[in-house]
């Protein structure tokens, strides 16, 4: 459903809300190991949501990404959003350009629906809401 990038995105920005939550800052380093993700690759992806706004981060000795209040409200949509772009929420299921309402592909009704529902749940996900459950162990972002 998302690229390797975005699934990467995704985890890593969970992860950084977690380790963030009482004003702490995470390194390149901890992200990579704590998500299970190649260190140049994830910075790159994370300097990408710095960019955009997403993600906050500080130069220095005691520097790292973080997030703030106002970030730990952006939601799994906006990550998507950034990351692979708004395909998933309104894209053909068959990967068809001329698929709509008037010229439907043979699962565009009822892959209009799921698509709806994908794109609800990860508007309503958002960040500041996993870090509970990630400090209990009941989640987990590693495989």
């Amino acid at each position: 459903m998302f690229s390797k990038t975005c699934e990467y995105a995704i985890r890593a920005m969970i992860f950084i809300a977690q380790k963030s939550k009482n004003g702490n800052k995470v390194g390149i380093k901890e992200i990579a190991k704590g998500v299970d993700s190649p260190e140049h690759y994830i910075a790159k992806i994370l300097q990408e949501l710095g960019k955009k706004g997403l993600l906050l981060s500080l130069k220095g000795p005691n520097g790292g990404f973080y997030l703030d209040k106002e970030t730990l409200e952006y939601s799994l949509a906006d990550i998507v959003k950034v990351v692979d772009g708004d395909k998933l929420f309104t894209g053909c299921g068959l990967g068809l350009k001329q698929c709509s309402e008037t010229h439907p592909c043979p699962i565009h009704h009822e892959f209009k629906s799921l698509r709806r529902g994908i794109q609800t749940m990860l508007e309503k996900a958002k960040l500041g809401e996993f870090t509970e459950e990630l400090g209990k162990r009941l989640t987990f972002l590693k495989r």
